[in-house]
């Protein structure tokens, strides 16, 4: 069996060569029992992997004119936030008109945006984008941060909850529910741009993806799609029932999102041009440590208020 002398703690396979089917030596970090169980055998593993569904990132050409998948999933997106926001002000009675939903939903959508832009040069890569300004236009490059949209969110739920006279934690409440249905969509639209995928791994259903390299990696889009939008809109919802104090229902969703997204991050490659920033741990994973302090204060804020 063939060593690694930089680390210790890892083994080998072999696959073959794309350009001439010979055999090559990957070496591969530790990864769990299987690796000691291959360490004390001497078994060299070839990985099984899925097929990455090649899928065009544009639906339709009209011309010049391109309709892409991942800006389809914004629009539906914003459409079931319409919707979840609507049937929650009238399952729970809340002082909010027809009028007042579309209004927000449209507002949000400009803060979210912006914020999501904005965001992503200012905390990702602020050199590259400080040094050329112009490029904070460029969204077609690609470049959106969640962190960015939710404090764009954030501050545009407040201006529209002086302007209308609404309180400031009911919006906060509403925007959290419906913002689960387009994290589960934008993520999908992530996986279809074969665009923030995982590390490198050998479970069966990791998948070789378009500019990630050789080695199969970790469907981390269809992890976090389905954690953030479809789980989380699901703990959301019980807790939305359970309670009518505002504020609680946004804390939960800034604690669990957190906390899902930081453990989501140790399968997803960091960004290239960040790697990882303090430790082991990535730009989002410190993010979302915030993200779980602030969420859990203000439970716990508005638990003693009630």
């Amino acid at each position: 069996m063939h060593g690694c002398p930089a680390m210790p703690l890892c083994r080998d396979f072999r696959t073959a060569s794309p350009d001439d089917g010979r055999e090559e030596l990957v070496f591969t970090p530790f990864t769990g029992w299987t690796d000691i169980l291959d360490l004390a055998t001497g078994y060299v593993r070839t990985p099984v992997t899925m097929t990455y569904p090649q899928i065009d990132p544009v639906l339709i050409h009209l011309g010049p004119l391109q309709l892409r998948w991942y800006g389809l999933m914004y629009i539906f997106g914003f459409m079931a936030a319409y919707l979840v926001i609507f049937r929650t002000c009238r399952r729970k009675e809340l002082p909010m008109a027809r009028a007042d939903v579309e209004d927000l939903v449209t507002y949000c959508i400009l803060g979210l945006v912006l914020g999501a832009r904005i965001g992503y040069c200012l905390i990702y890569n602020p050199l590259h984008y400080l040094s050329h300004p112009l490029k904070f236009l460029a969204v077609w490059e690609g470049g959106m941060s969640f962190h960015g949209g939710l404090i764009g969110l954030v501050l545009t739920g407040f201006i529209f909850s002086r302007a209308r006279g609404k309180p400031f934690l009911m919006l906060a409440d509403l925007g959290a529910i419906g913002a689960t249905p387009g994290l589960f969509f934008g993520r999908i639209g992530n996986f279809i741009n074969a665009e923030l995928f995982g590390r490198v791994t050998e479970v069966p259903w990791g998948m070789v993806f378009p500019g990630g390299g050789p080695l199969p990696r970790h469907p981390s889009q269809l992890y976090e799609a389905f954690s953030e939008g479809v789980l989380l809109f699901l703990i959301l919802s019980l807790v939305s029932r359970k309670t009518g104090t505002h504020g609680i229902v946004f804390g939960v969703f800034l604690a669990c999102y957190g906390t899902m997204r930081f453990f989501l991050e140790f399968f997803r490659e960091p960004d290239p041009q960040l790697g990882f920033v303090i430790w082991s741990f990535t730009m989002g994973q410190i993010l979302c440590m915030i993200m779980v302090t602030t969420g859990l204060g203000i439970i716990g804020w508005r638990l003693k208020s009630r």
